[in-house]
């Protein structure tokens, strides 16, 4: 199982629009940042988790040129203004439409904000379609399972989703946007081989994990390897890195990790 980190940055992204300050100024290309997501191949299969609104951009950048499912953690716009831009992966012959799960609140927005894109078959040549299934406790994709929670994040509800692939027994935990990890999420991701969480920024927020909050999560789960995302223009990757715990990194746009 490969997961490839196509974004890591908040809703503004980094550096942010109008922002001098030392990170938004950096030569580091660690501390350039877009929208968060993440895209894991398991066994040959393509999954896309959320498409940030420069989804396009980070496929053409890091190479992604197949999407066989696309998982929604929530409807925000920062996780799914980018899916008009999935109509690439749509755009065959006889195509099934592309199989799309979330929560029920999450694939209502997607219908108001994509009402030309739901349906098996693509409306005309080049538009995206896509197929809503409410997202089951454990989703069965053959080569593996994704099994979901739920995560508080504000008044909303996210996905999180544990990825356990059928033929190595390798479990990822993706963990995004959520201001704690309750007791069921923890058991469900315990031992987890990789393990990623917001992490937003060091001081404390009311609707996301702060960098202390988050490694506290990351002792209790006791994977293997964790990286924080989801990160703001208040982390500097080198100085923040070097202060987290082994075996806690910080995570960057484009990183791959074989898990």
């Amino acid at each position: 199982m490969e997961v490839l980190f196509m974004g890591t940055g908040t809703s503004q992204g980094v550096p942010m629009i109008a922002c001098d300050c030392s990170v938004c100024r950096s030569d580091d290309p660690r501390n350039k940042r877009t929208r968060t997501s993440v895209h894991v191949t398991m066994s040959g299969l393509h999954i896309q988790v959320d498409a940030a609104p420069e989804f396009r951009e980070q496929c053409i950048r890091h190479g992604v040129v197949q999407v066989d499912v696309f998982l929604l953690t929530h409807a925000h716009a920062d996780h799914v203004l980018g899916m008009d831009d999935l109509r690439r992966f749509c755009d065959r012959p006889d195509f099934p439409g592309l199989p799309v799960y979330s929560s029920a609140e999450a694939l209502q927005r997607v219908r108001e904000i994509y009402p030309y894109a739901i349906g098996g078959r693509p409306a005309h040549r080049g538009y995206p379609a896509f197929v809503l299934h409410e997202f089951p406790e454990t989703l069965d994709l053959g080569v593996g399972t994704v099994s979901r929670t739920v995560l508080p994040h504000g008044p909303m509800q996210v996905l999180g989703l544990v990825f356990e692939e059928r033929g190595s027994g390798r479990r990822f935990a993706y963990y995004t946007d959520c201001k704690a990890v309750p007791g069921p999420a923890r058991e469900l991701a315990r031992g987890v081989d990789l393990f990623v969480v917001d992490g937003l920024r060091p001081e404390p927020h009311p609707t996301h994990l702060s960098i202390g909050e988050a490694v506290e999560v990351a002792g209790a789960i006791g994977a293997k390897r964790t990286f924080l995302t989801h990160l703001t223009h208040a982390v500097d990757h080198e100085t923040v890195e070097a202060q987290l715990p082994a075996g806690v990194g910080l995570a960057r746009d484009g990183l791959r990790i074989e898990v």
